[in-house]
């Protein structure tokens, strides 16, 4: 079947267009679902009919990728916990980071044979793999730290920041070279840089700042994506490429924004290098335990709760319990309400993910600044595996790396209660002051046997 290019580009045109209303329905949660249908259809139509195109030659090696694919890709859909999520996005963005670098490579190899080299071809080239690198590697650590195979601390050593600026300037250096004057070996080394870069950028973010490193390689493999487009000459790859790209770097900078970070610090990586500063002179403070029956009784006779959830209540699978709860308090006429930090989690958007899945009404789901008002009317806080995104710390101590972070104010309500399986400090190892406070009581515990019993003291009442 012959189509001429005028086909190509309206089919390319609608599947763009179907992405972006796509894209724009994943920002709340009630139309998510369709953002994801409407994506899938965006994706679906630009695999039908680049199949006719007339530059593809040989169906075998498409088909045998598209098997590959499915064969991973479809266990892993089913299998995957959601508490594995974020370590799920990183390892997908490091397989674009790998891809891009692996078109870059076959092209140039391809048209160096061919004699078919330009230095518009030779940029493209270099930056497609240049951030493809970086990508892989730097998703490779993240995915490291979020499944626990390297530790969340920051690895920071002296000059961190100075080997990392010089790494990106010689990179700038032999991509412009390699443009005036390509050569395999030029290519070889831009790409072993990005690849050492990607390396150096994410192995010195500590634990607390890991959804941010998780968007900002979400842009990095939407610009990856879009260097490839070019290479490829294929338009809908770049325009999608450059709406995750963008879409990707304006969340971080949002991110960092409440956080309080630098995003040029996010960049040229380390800004949670100060872990140890806060941690001594805590251990010696005492702090008070509560039972669940304690709790009930409280979150009983109060008129307004705020729940708190974190990575706690996903590691637990807590969410069902806690709508149950929600259920028997909104029965008992107490007004719950749940309270999200940005970056509560491992990625953004994780513990919104949650509630929704235990179909928790959205209009009890309230961000930050709409909810740090209520607290100190509250009658009673539940905070559930929550840490960092808690801590007074932030607010008192400039010792501490979380200073400056804006927090969900937990310790002004009248009382608060901590599910908790131990003293240990959260995932960025800070730390908590909140449990020493005197309105501050914890419930030692799995999230989710300690909510199912808060639940049955509550039926019991």
């Amino acid at each position: 079947m012959h189509l001429n290019t005028d086909f190509f580009a309206f089919a390319y045109l609608v599947a763009t267009i179907l992405f972006i209303f796509g894209l724009k329905s994943l920002s709340h949660p009630k139309t998510a679902l369709r953002g994801n249908r409407l994506s899938m259809l965006s994706m679906g139509l630009a695999v039908m009919v680049t199949f006719f195109h007339p530059s593809v030659s040989n169906y075998g090696l498409i088909l045998a990728g598209l098997a590959i694919g499915a064969l991973i890709g479809v266990p892993l859909a089913v299998r995957i916990k959601m508490t594995a999520m974020p370590q799920l996005v990183a390892m997908l963005h490091s397989f674009v980071g790998l891809a891009a670098v692996l078109v870059a490579a076959g092209t140039y190899l391809m048209h160096a044979q061919q004699g078919h080299l330009n230095a518009v071809l030779l940029l493209e080239l270099i930056i497609g793999s240049a951030i493809g690198a970086v990508t892989f590697t730097g998703s490779l650590i993240a995915f490291g730290k979020l499944q626990a195979l390297l530790g969340s601390a920051p690895l920071v050593f002296k000059g961190q920041h100075l080997v990392n600026a010089l790494l990106i300037l010689a990179v700038f250096v032999l991509s412009a070279l390699f443009a005036v004057n390509h050569s395999v070996v030029l290519f070889a080394t831009v790409t072993a840089l990005s690849l050492l870069l990607g390396f150096l950028i994410v192995l010195p973010i500590g634990g607390s700042d890991m959804p941010v490193v998780v968007s900002m390689l979400n842009s990095y493999s939407g610009w990856a994506a879009s260097a490839t487009g070019f290479t490829l000459n294929n338009p809908l790859l770049i325009a999608t490429g450059a709406l995750v790209g963008s879409s990707g770097a304006i969340l971080s900078y949002i991110m960092c924004k409440a956080m309080n970070r630098s995003l040029l610090n996010v960049i040229l990586g380390g800004f949670g290098n100060t872990a140890q500063a806060a941690v001594a002179g805590a251990s010696a403070k005492s702090c008070r335990s509560a039972s669940t029956e304690d709790a009930a009784f409280m979150f009983e006779n109060a008129s307004s709760l705020i729940v708190i959830p974190g990575y706690g209540m996903a590691v637990a699978q807590a969410q069902h319990a806690v709508k149950e709860l929600y259920e028997q308090l909104q029965h008992r006429g107490v007004d719950v309400k749940f309270a999200i930090h940005p970056v509560a989690g491992r990625m953004p958007g994780h513990m919104n993910v949650l509630l929704a899945e235990s179909e928790i009404p959205y209009d009890s789901v309230l961000e930050l600044e709409d909810i740090n008002p209520e607290f100190a009317r509250a009658d009673a806080v539940l905070i559930i595996g929550a840490n960092d995104v808690v801590n007074p710390a932030a607010r008192t101590n400039k010792a501490s790396p979380l200073y400056g972070m804006p927090i969900l104010e937990a310790y002004k309500a009248k009382m608060v209660y901590v599910i908790k399986r131990s003293m240990n400090p959260g995932y960025s190892g800070v730390e908590n002051d909140l449990f020493y406070l005197d309105n501050c009581a914890l419930i030692f515990g799995d999230a989710k046997k300690v909510c199912e019993g808060l639940v049955n003291c509550l039926k019991s009442a």
